[in-house]
């Protein structure tokens, strides 16, 4: 095992970030983008899953960057470990488009998203952010992955899902669509020229009515329903 490596904290006010990966030029890139803005810190790297493990006990980031495979203790352990304490950091997996299944079963387990090891810097920052606010994150890259993965190949069940879809009013499957396709609540604001809180507020109400647990679930549930195509 790799003890993490901490980092002296920036800022007050900043966001504590662990980076947990086994290749060391994967987490030098992460810390490289993480640190470049002024709301981010890089508080520690660990190397496996029982390090991560250790450096959340003892540097108590808000957010770790979880590798998935890893020697000895592996990310989705990990992941589950530490989405089982109370008042743990947020999880977002960071993957390759070949191991696209073990971060599914690390958003089952828990995690709070994931995105490509190679996506832009934008990208990786967006997503981290939205995280930290508490959303769930699927990066845009790999939403249309995850929907030909796990939805064009499960069990039909459009017509059913297709009914629950008259709980939602017109805004509500606008929302849902948006969700769907990947977008962060901050560009569905944009795009619909309304407050990021009333974004937040529409997918609470989503949810809500359709007995979805989180963004992800909505995701898929968009896709079963026939309220989004692969290809729109």
């Amino acid at each position: 095992m790799t003890d993490p490596t901490p980092t002296p904290t920036r800022t007050a006010s900043s966001s504590r970030v662990l980076i947990c990966d086994d290749q060391e030029l994967i987490r030098m890139g992460l810390r490289m983008v993480v640190d470049s803005q002024p709301d981010l810190t890089v508080v520690g790297e660990a190397a496996d899953g029982d390090a991560a493990i250790a450096g959340v006990a003892a540097l108590e980031p808000d957010l770790v960057l979880m590798d998935v495979r890893m020697p000895g203790l592996d990310g989705l352990a990990a992941t589950e470990h530490l989405c089982a304490r109370p008042h743990g950091p947020r999880i977002l997996v960071v993957t390759t488009f070949d191991l696209d299944e073990y971060a599914y079963a690390a958003l089952r387990a828990g995690a709070n998203g994931f995105l490509v090891k190679d996506a832009p810097a934008e990208e990786i920052l967006v997503t981290v952010r939205a995280v930290l606010r508490g959303e769930v994150m699927v990066a845009p890259s790999l939403t249309r992955r995850l929907v030909e993965r796990f939805v064009l190949h499960a069990p039909a069940s459009a017509p059913a899902q297709r009914s629950r879809l008259a709980a939602l009013t017109e805004r509500e499957r606008e929302v849902l669509a948006l969700v769907a396709r990947g977008l962060a609540n901050g560009e569905i604001a944009e795009r619909l020229f309304v407050g990021e809180t009333t974004v937040k507020t529409h997918l609470g109400r989503i949810l809500t009515k359709l007995g979805l647990r989180d963004r992800i679930h909505a995701v898929i549930f968009a896709y079963e329903s026939g309220l989004v195509r692969v290809g729109d």
